[in-house]
Order: structure tokens, then sequence, then C-alpha cells
């Protein structure tokens, strides 16, 4: 997104004004898939986004209670879609315009002036005008690059100020619309140039449009009123069959008509092409087939030719485009371009069309290049058209399918993630039911009996599988974080020395280090994970490339500016300011089939009992819930790079406070007072009931929310209330609510397998305390006693 300092606050609210409708037209055109919903969703979030803006001008609002517009959102909302959107501002200036405005025009030029034919100009500068007056205009059939345009104008702003240009090219289903457009543009001048008069007609018979040259031949001075007539009608026909101009009589030009099946359905409209049989007819060649040729050439979709052979005997470059052809070495046949098992359909079809058969057929073929991706091939036979037997036209869907790849896997990244973050709750209870089993047992033995050493082990092994369920809620970013302002050198120097010793004796570790690096805000302890777990993936592959170990490892941050990230052309990376950490080894690389891969949940390429396959899913996770992003790239035998882009924190870093001694807390864990423990799992429920009652407290329980409040009813209030968050029937939040109602000072202490940061929304309280899942008999005991000695003081 290009955007340009506007010379008032007003126009600063005008620009979000526009801004917010297009980000809010694009979601609803994405949903819906309809262009007329997003319009008039465009129109009323104009209407209404500017309203809310002139009432915070009118009533203004303490400047640090503000919320900044989030760019990154509204760009990255823009660019999901393909429409090029620009603004203006009053004096003409342009302050804002994407990447599809950038690549449609080549630059940044200035609406109305773009590089357009000098009608379409003229229409553009005329719609402006409009626009300023009555608040929106529209032009449509706008030539820009041999693509059909049309243009939507908005004026927008608190003042006024602004116009919102949206530029949207043809669809695959507007071709005839585009067709339409070139006809009557220069690109029909130079196929009436090269002796070839087109017309689109309706399904029946009347013109839709035609070029210059047919126009005049067809009405000679009257030619603007064409359009709606009869075309059969404009025609003669001899004694001997031969078709001429009915006014140019039979001593007129004999002609040639060709009928080119670009789009299937009997509502389909016809693009017929009309060549003068004589020699010395003004043409590119000097025969029919090479009109035919020209006329293929200059088509805005692909098409091809091929004999009753079988063989290609031309391909415009829209074809050689999306077959992904080389046109130094083309293929001789059709079934060179598909995988093998889709080559004998398409000899079958071609064969069938080169003997006669009528009509059209679309096949879902595989092209031998991009295998996992169908594309629509569309077969039709083909009369008068000199050598060619067959006409072939392939669809360039190939953005298309990115987007389809792009948005099913991070469908399928979501839907996991809220998978691993319910099985790590669940898991969480189980954990804390066997924990605090087994710190009751080993309240009855001592070390050295012969099951302490037992009950320690199983207690250990439930701790290593907590850190598990950790990683699932990292990679479902769920976890709890706690972010600050930092510089990533800092971070990397913290666990410099750790990294030494993982990499061992043969493993060279190098760092380096940019200038002029911006503070990013993140967990430093998060980070350090990140850090650690991309090296010790490192360290694995180059042990695997090198039975000795030997290899070298590379660390570096570095500054990104926007302008670089500009000059990237990404999808996914927003352009803004980042800090880059990259990490790059010598190992084996990743295989381009394991590669989209590796940041999913418990996929491995280590041997079986080595790796959970949460490594890298841990790293996406935490990297995505701390604002940045992630790639992976590879060839094999050369390596694997990871970098990972952090958005530079704007505002200046805050000191860093004195650290303060902690007060060490008293051992005896003994307490007295009465406790309500509400909690829906009985495990959990039982374990945490038997660890307060030995701390010496009086325990009454609930199962759920209902059943609490009946207990505070009948046993008036407690001196502790304990509740899980998450609960059937009514959550503990809720049910906080009403015992608070008649105890407005009741202390509360919640527990839950989520995060806390996942459950801040529902627990909008005050003064409560949270105890994450699993937890020991002491952290319970401890989180109790210090809610009770907080209330005390």
């Amino acid at each position: 997104m290009a955007s340009f300092a506007l010379p008032t606050p007003a126009r600063n609210a005008a620009l979000v004004a526009a801004t917010s409708a297009i980000a809010a037209a694009a979601i609803v055109l994405l949903l819906v898939g309809s262009w007329i919903a997003a319009a008039g969703f465009f129109a009323a979030a104009v209407i209404v986004v500017g309203a809310l803006i002139a009432w915070r001008l009118v009533n203004p609002v303490a400047k640090d209670t503000l919320r900044p517009v989030d760019w990154d959102l509204t760009r990255t909302v823009a660019e999901a879609g393909t429409d090029a959107l620009a603004i203006t501002d009053r004096a003409g200036r342009l302050v804002c315009a994407n990447d599809a405005y950038e690549a449609l025009f080549e630059g940044f030029p200035t609406p109305p002036d773009l590089p357009l034919d000098e009608a379409g100009n003229a229409a553009l500068a005329d719609a402006g005008r409009v626009a300023w007056r009555d608040g929106s205009a529209q032009v449509d059939r706008l030539n820009a690059r041999n693509l059909c345009l049309s243009a939507q104008i908005a004026r927008a702003g608190d003042d006024a100020d602004m116009l919102v240009w949206r530029f949207v090219t043809a669809q695959e289903h507007d071709l005839a619309e585009t067709l339409a457009a070139l006809l009557t543009g220069p690109t029909g001048d130079r196929l009436g140039g090269s002796g070839i008069m087109a017309a689109l007609l309706s399904p029946d018979g009347r013109i839709h449009t035609a070029n210059r040259v047919l126009r005049a031949r067809a009405c000679g001075d009257e030619y603007d009123s064409i359009e709606g007539r009869d075309f059969a009608r404009f025609l003669i026909t001899d004694s001997r069959g031969l078709v001429r101009f009915e006014r140019e009589g039979l001593e007129g030009t004999p002609l040639r008509v060709l009928q080119i099946p670009f789009l299937d359905g009997d509502d389909a409209p016809v693009l017929i092409a009309l060549l003068d049989e004589e020699e010395n007819a003004p043409a590119l060649g000097a025969s029919a087939s090479a009109h035919v040729r020209s006329l293929v050439s200059m088509m805005p979709f692909g098409m091809a030719l091929v004999d009753r052979d079988g063989r290609f005997l031309q391909m415009n470059d829209s074809f050689l485009r999306a077959a992904g052809v080389n046109s130094v070495a083309p293929p001789l046949y059709p079934g060179d371009l598909v995988v093998r098992e889709d080559k004998a359909a398409v000899a079958d079809a071609i064969r069938k069309f080169a003997n006669g058969a009528t009509h059209s057929a679309d096949m879902a073929v595989r092209l031998k290049d991009h295998p996992d991706e169908p594309v629509a091939l569309t077969i039709a036979g083909a009369r008068g058209l000199g050598d060619a037997a067959v006409l072939l036209s392939l669809k360039n869907n190939s953005e298309e399918s990115r987007l389809k790849r792009e948005v099913a896997q991070a469908t399928k990244m979501q839907a996991v993630g809220q998978l691993a973050g319910g099985v790590a709750h669940d898991f969480n209870n189980i954990l804390t039911a066997i924990i605090g089993h087994c710190d009751l047992m080993l309240m009855r033995h001592s070390p050295g009996d012969s099951d302490y050493d037992d009950i320690q082990q199983v207690r250990t092994n439930s701790n290593r599988a907590a850190s598990l369920t950790r990683q699932l809620l990292a990679f479902s970013r769920q976890q709890t974080l706690r972010p600050q302002i930092l510089q990533l050198p800092d971070v990397v120097s913290e666990v410099s020395n750790l990294l030494k010793r993982l990499m061992g004796e043969n493993v060279r570790l190098d760092m380096t280090h940019g200038r002029n690096l911006g503070p990013v805000r993140a967990d430093p302890g998060q980070l350090e994970q990140v850090v650690v777990n991309l090296a010790v993936n490192a360290r694995d592959a180059i042990v695997s490339a090198n039975a000795r170990g030997g290899g070298v490892l590379t660390i570096t941050t570095r500054a990104v500016p926007a302008s670089e990230v500009r000059e990237m052309a990404s999808d996914i990376l927003p352009v803004a300011d980042y800090t880059a950490l990259i990490v790059q080894d010598t190992g084996t690389g990743i295989p381009p089939d394991v590669l989209p891969k590796i940041f999913e949940p418990f996929f491995t390429t280590k041997e079986f009992g080595k790796g959970t396959g949460l490594g890298l899913s841990t790293v996406y996770g935490i990297v995505k819930q701390s604002g940045g992003y992630i790639f992976a790239d590879s060839k094999p035998g050369q390596g694997a790079t990871f970098s990972m882009y952090l958005p530079v924190h704007s505002a200046p870093a805050a000191t860093r406070p004195l650290a303060v001694k902690p007060t060490p807390k008293p051992v005896d864990l003994w307490g007295t007072g009465t406790i309500l423990l509400v909690e829906d799992e009985d495990m959990v429920r039982a374990v945490a009931e038997r660890a307060l009652t030995r701390q010496g407290y009086t325990v009454l329980t609930a199962e759920n929310g209902e059943n609490a409040l009946d207990v505070l009813e009948r046993h008036g209030r407690p001196d502790l209330l304990i509740s899980d968050v998450v609960m059937p029937h009514m959550d503990g939040p809720t049910m906080v609510r009403h015992a608070r109602d008649k105890f407005p000072d009741l202390p509360i202490l919640f527990m839950s397998g989520y995060a806390e940061e996942q459950l801040r929304k529902s627990i909008d309280l005050d003064n409560v305390a949270f105890l994450p899942k699993p937890f020991s008999v002491q952290e319970l005991a401890e989180a109790a006693r210090d809610v009770l000695a907080a209330r005390r003081d």
C-alpha cells in the first residue's frame, strides 16, 4: 500500500472513511461474490464511517484515547482482491494507492491522467468532475494494456475533499464485455488494418458491437446506429453462395464469414469475423489463414489452433502463459501439455472435434508442470479457419489457484489451532488430577521409600506432558504472553551460550547483527524459544547432511524498511518497517513436497520416537501471536533459511525498572476459613478438595455454576470462591457476577486449562486472581493463601 502525506487532519479522517468503506466492500465481495452487493455496501459504509468521523470531530476526545488506524489490517483486506484502488485530494494529488494499482498502471500515475487512450482519459476526467459534483460516478469500458476496466469514483471525507478511485478488471464471465470494449477501441482498429472485420452478436443475431471497418463497410456514413440491428440484413448472397455486404451490391467484394466459439451456452454472444476473399484486400498475410492467425494472436484470452492431425498450428501469448509453455521450445501436440493420465482423454477429444463434432466441450486437465491444480480446457471444432480444425481455449487461473491454496492453508491452520486448544484444555484437566494425586501420595512417603521414586517419576513425566500442552497452546496462539519492548539482538545474546552448547563442537555458530534495528514488542521468553527451536532443527539438518556433523549455522538480525518490503511484492507481508531474524543452515535442505507442511502440528521428518512434530508449529504460533510473519525457503542440498519478520514498535521503549528483590514467601501454607470450590471435572474437584482440606480449610464443593449459587444460598458467604472458568450451563464469570450481587467483596480465584489471555474478555471482573492448569497441590495452596492474605491486608 503506497500512501502519501495529507495536508490537514480532516483529510486524514476522509482517508480513514474511504479506506474503511473499501475494506468493508472487499469483505462483502469475498463472502458474497456479488459486485452489486459490494458496491451497495461500499456506499453505505462510506456514509456510516463518514458520519462517525464527523461526530468524532464535533465531539473531540483526548488524544491519548484515540485508537490509531490499523493500516496493516486495512491493507490486508484491500490486497485480498484484485481491484486497483487510489485516493486523490481536492488539489488532484495522489495521496494513497495499493499494490494492484501500481501493477495495473506500472507505477503511480495520478487519475485521471492514466495510460489509457485519449477517449478513455477524457471519459475518466468527466466522471471525476461528476463525482465531485454528485458524490459518485462510474465509467465503463476503459482500455488499459489490452484490459477492459470499469472505474467507480466516490467522493469521501468529512470535508468532502477526497476522491476514491476503484478500477475493476473484467473477469472471465465478463469476456463478452471485454471483447466488446476491445473491438471499439485501438485493438479493433488494428484488426481492421489487418483486413479483419469483427462483430459481437447476441444469440438472436443482433449486433452488440463491431469494429470501425465493419461499421463503415456495412453502414457507410450511418455506422453509429449499427448496435441492435439484425446482422443478417447487412449481407446478401448471390447464386453461387458468395456473401457480400448489401450496400455494396453484387459487384462488391466477396466475404469469408468465420464464427469463433469463445463462450459456451445458448445465451452466449457470438464473435463473427469477416475477411475479404480477394488477394489484394488489405491484410497482414496473403491468405485467410494469415487473417485468422492475426485475429487469434490479438485475443485477450488463451487460444490455440490445432490441425486435423492433432498438431499445434498456433498458440497466442495468453495461451502460452496459462499453459506455462516455453515459447522457444513449444510442444508439438496438446497432449504434451498434460500429465500422462490425461493424455489419452485430450487426444480423443481433439480427434472427435477434428472429425466434425459440433458445439464444444470443457475438460478438467492437469498440466504437466502443475499436476496438483486442474485447469479448464475448452475444445471446439473449427470451420472455415484454413488448416485449423480444432480451437482450444485455456483459462489462466494460476492466481486464483494460488489464492485458493492460501485460503485453504489458513483455514486448515485455524481449524487445527482450535482443535489443539481444546485438546490442551482437556489434557490440562487430566494432568491436574495426576500431578495432584502424586503430590498427595508424596506427602505420605519420604525419600528412600520403595514407592517414592516411582511416584516422583510419574510426577516428572506429567510435568513433561504439561510442557507439551503449552506447545499446543503456543501453536493455537492461546498461550499467555508477557510482551515487552525489546531489541532482537538482546534476545539472541541471551541464548547464545545455550546455543553453543546445543550445536556441539562440529557445528559453527555465526551471529551477525545489523545496524539501526527498530524495537519490537514481544515476549522475550517466547522469542528465546523460537530461536532455540529453529537452531535445534538446523543442527539436526546439518548433522543429517554430514555424518561428522560439520557445518555452519548463521543467525542474522537486520532492519527491513517498508521500501524493501514493497519491492518484495509479497501477498502475505504487509508493507511496513520490520526487524528480521534470519536463521540459515548448511544442511540437507527441505524437499519441495515437505516445505508446505513444516509448520503443521505433529508433522515431522525425524525417525519414529524422535521429536513430537511441535517444534516448528510452536514457532509459527508464537510468531503469529506476536504480530509477525515467518517464511521458510529451501532448495534440496543447499540448506534451509527461516526468515522471521516482527513489526517495528513505533512507541519509544520504556526504561526498564530497577529489579526489586521479591519478598520471600512463608513456608507455612496452613490456612483457616471456608472455601467454595466450583469445578465441573470430577477428578480435578476431588484432588483440589483433598489438597485444600489437608491445609486446614473447610471446603464446600459444587459441580457447576447453578449448584454453586444454591450452596451460597444455603451456607452464606465463604471466605474464598475458587472456580473453573469454562463450565457447562453457567460459566464461572457469570456465576461470580451473581455471587457478587449478594457478596460484593467476595475474593475470587479462577482456574482454567485455557490461557488467561484467551479468557481475558470473559473475565471482565475486578479483584480476581488466576491459576493456570495444570497446578500442583502446593501451587493451589499458595494461590489460596495469597488471595486470602491480600484480602486481609
